[in-house]
């Protein structure tokens, strides 16, 4: 069983992706060097301009951030975000500054996050505290989404400016922590008109909002993946017992389905571009957090003490699912799309 080269997760096989999988048959080659530096390396070479969703290249664009997830979570969450803010950047017909690391930095968590402030004459300025600001010491620039006159507003701001300051101490997590998500607070940094992209309402309202958040389903289906890779490769050095394949098979059968739902979202988008999908990207992504929660789970079991203490890899990988996974928000999603599905039926 663990040599099933049809396996999203096997550790062996070709490398292509299949037409009906964003996994495709094998994990990637890790490529080496801190996360910092692999970024600007993508940025440099254009790995990170992907097709945009709805215009035939969905699949392709959606396997790419799973693979991405499958190899390293924190890389994942940067480059998702950089592809993200040129996605948003082309939707509003602006461009992007060449050879710019982005990041759309959008929280409003506990009651903090960015505000559009009217300053003197004509003058605004973005002030307030933003959680979870991926990047806050590596990229050069981010779009912030920041509640204004009249409804919440993009700003395309440079970090380099020191009225953008991260706070100290603000991620103390160990998962995810090489994505450098700190608090990050804006002490009335000025925006001019040609700074702010689209109407008031932008952010949320245009159909790629929804196509975004089935883009990061498939790094968190992606990084599930990863797991199970290393899973993978820790039962192939020993005699698995019948209860351990058994919990392999199992998680194998939950990617595949998760795995071919994303496939299918990212297929329906392509063939009608003109609507969000909303409930079926709402659907995936419920699909994507759920199948992390069944490997988060079930994966620590099915390894053992052995490999969850000596496997670094292994162990980082299930703390940075575990946090990551966590931009769904559980039952309240789950609850949204309950809500949504029934009115679509009256």
């Amino acid at each position: 069983m663990l040599e099933d080269t049809c396996s999203p997760i096997s550790p062996t096989g070709s490398q292509e992706r299949r037409s009906d999988s964003l996994l495709g048959t094998a994990p990637p080659t890790p490529e080496p060097g801190p996360v910092a530096e692999r970024l600007t390396r993508a940025v440099a070479r254009g790995e990170l301009d992907l097709p945009r969703a709805g215009r035939g290249a969905t699949p392709g664009r959606w396997a790419t951030l799973a693979r991405w997830g499958r190899d390293d979570l924190a890389f994942a969450r940067l480059a998702e975000g950089h592809v993200d803010a040129l996605a948003v950047l082309e939707e509003a017909g602006a461009a992007p500054r060449p050879g710019a690391r982005y990041g759309v930095w959008a929280a409003r968590s506990g009651g903090t996050g960015a505000d559009l402030v009217d300053g003197p004459g004509d003058g605004r300025g973005l002030s307030g505290i933003v959680r979870f600001c991926s990047g806050a010491h590596l990229l050069d620039r981010a779009l912030v989404v920041a509640l204004g006159p009249g409804g919440s507003r993009i700003a395309d701001i440079a970090l380099d400016d020191p009225r953008v300051r991260p706070v100290p101490g603000t991620w103390r997590s160990h998962g995810m922590a090489a994505s450098d998500s700190a608090d990050v607070e804006l002490d009335g940094l000025p925006v001019t008109d040609d700074q702010l992209l689209g109407p008031p309402g932008f952010y949320t309202g245009r159909t790629g909002f929804w196509w975004g958040g089935g883009g990061v389903a498939a790094v968190w289906l992606g990084g599930a993946a990863g797991v199970c890779d290393d899973l993978a490769a820790a039962l192939g050095e020993r005699d698995p017992d019948p209860h351990q394949l058994a919990g392999f098979g199992a998680l194998h059968t939950a990617l595949a389905a998760t795995d071919a739902l994303l496939s299918r979202t990212a297929e329906r988008i392509d063939a009608d571009p003109g609507s969000a999908h909303r409930d079926d990207v709402w659907t995936a992504r419920a699909a994507a957090e759920n199948v992390c929660r069944t490997v988060l789970d079930a994966a620590p079991r099915i390894a053992g003490a052995a490999t969850l203490t000596r496997d670094h890899r292994f162990a980082d990988r299930l703390t940075d699912l575990q946090v990551y996974s966590r931009q769904h928000h559980g039952d309240r999603d789950l609850a949204d799309l309950g809500r949504a599905l029934l009115d679509g039926r009256r």
